[in-house]
């Protein structure tokens, strides 16, 4: 089988709203053309495309045909759709070229967070049994999972302000991010609350936005790029959505995947924590020291598009491993209340 690289990443400005639909042509187009310049490729070297999107967060049925608009409808293309982040969809592409049905892909996600009730509508994601009925939102979700890592020891507020404070400082040298800039601990501290124990920078902003990967096999990935960031593992897990049956302090589902993976000597790890107390418990349950450069992009607490946040972290990894500021790097994307899934892959550069 071959291996896989990234070969190209684009995306979308995050902003706080966008003007256009909610099929998210309007910010794919650009998008599109962008990956396809920095790759030197057109829409004809393309073998597979898949995307990630969510019709509940749309508004529609079947949104994902309608962004397939952004690409052409003519001539017909081989492509799929995960209804998630577009993190998953990259792992279906990366089955594809590992199969060898073909050794090129582009994997998209997108979405406008700002069409409806976030908090709301992602409560359609808990179990519809006996958990969607009551309407928890997704930040009373992440506040409880917070309260409790305090009450027990496992973190303090000052470490949550702490994530947020790097955070704004790093996407200082991010263009695409929605909320930067410098500001202290105790400041942040200060803040109101705005679900308890939560304040507004231990939560991610809501946004819009997309982003696109290029994919490519071993032997063709060194004719589009000079240092291609090899994927040479990748796996996800899912907990339990009884979100009494577990542990909320914890991330078993990134554990077994981190575990199922060599995560040494990683110089950077992009981490989708759209919860400051979230990446707390991530670098913990990957093991990640002192020694390694978490989120240098700001992560998605600068910037969260639903469905494509965590497939750009994978882009933001390989952007380092490209460019050659990383050896070896590791991208996280989650799915689901309270880190319910989770997807860890690693780069590093192709030799």
């Amino acid at each position: 089988m071959s291996r896989v690289s990234v070969v190209g990443f684009a995306q979308s400005d995050c902003v706080r709203q966008t003007p256009g639909t909610t099929n998210g042509v309007e910010m794919l187009v650009p998008t599109l053309a962008e990956a396809f310049e920095r790759t030197g490729l057109s829409k004809s070297d393309i073998g597979f495309w898949c995307s990630g999107s969510s019709d509940y967060l749309a508004g529609r049925a079947f949104s994902f045909i309608s962004a397939v608009d952004a690409i052409g409808a003519f001539p017909p293309i081989n492509e799929s759709h995960v209804e998630m982040d577009a993190a998953w969809a990259l792992y279906e592409a990366w089955v594809k070229i590992r199969t060898g049905e073909v050794d090129t892909a582009l994997v998209y996600g997108f979405g406008k967070s700002s069409a409806g009730t976030l908090r709301r509508v992602l409560s359609l994601q808990t179990d519809p049994y006996t958990v969607a009925p009551l309407w928890p939102d997704s930040i009373s979700i992440a506040a409880l999972q917070a309260r409790l890592g305090l009450e027990s020891g496992r973190w303090s507020e000052k470490d949550m302000a702490e994530v947020a404070a790097r955070s704004l400082a790093d996407a200082r040298d991010n263009p695409q991010a929605q909320r930067s800039g410098d500001v202290s601990v105790a400041d942040l501290l200060d803040a109101p609350l705005t679900a308890d124990p939560l304040r507004a920078h231990d939560i991610a902003p809501i946004t819009d936005g997309a982003s696109v990967i290029i994919l490519a096999a071993e032997d063709r990935a060194r004719d589009i790029v000079s240092r291609p960031a090899a994927i040479t593992g990748i796996e996800h897990r899912v907990d339990s959505p009884v979100l009494g049956a577990r542990d909320l302090t914890r991330s078993p589902s990134t554990e077994m995947a981190g575990a199922a993976l060599d995560v040494k000597d990683i110089d950077v790890a992009e981490l989708h924590a759209p919860f400051t107390h979230q990446e707390l418990i991530l670098r913990g349950a990957l093991g990640l020291g002192d020694d390694v450069r978490i989120s240098p992009s700001g992560g998605a607490l600068a910037g969260n598009p639903m469905f494509s946040a965590g497939l750009s972290r994978i882009g933001e990894a390989a952007r380092r491993v490209m460019a050659g500021d990383a050896d070896r790097a590791l991208a996280h994307a989650t799915s689901g209340p309270a880190l319910q899934q989770n997807l860890v892959a690693v780069m590093e550069a192709q030799q």
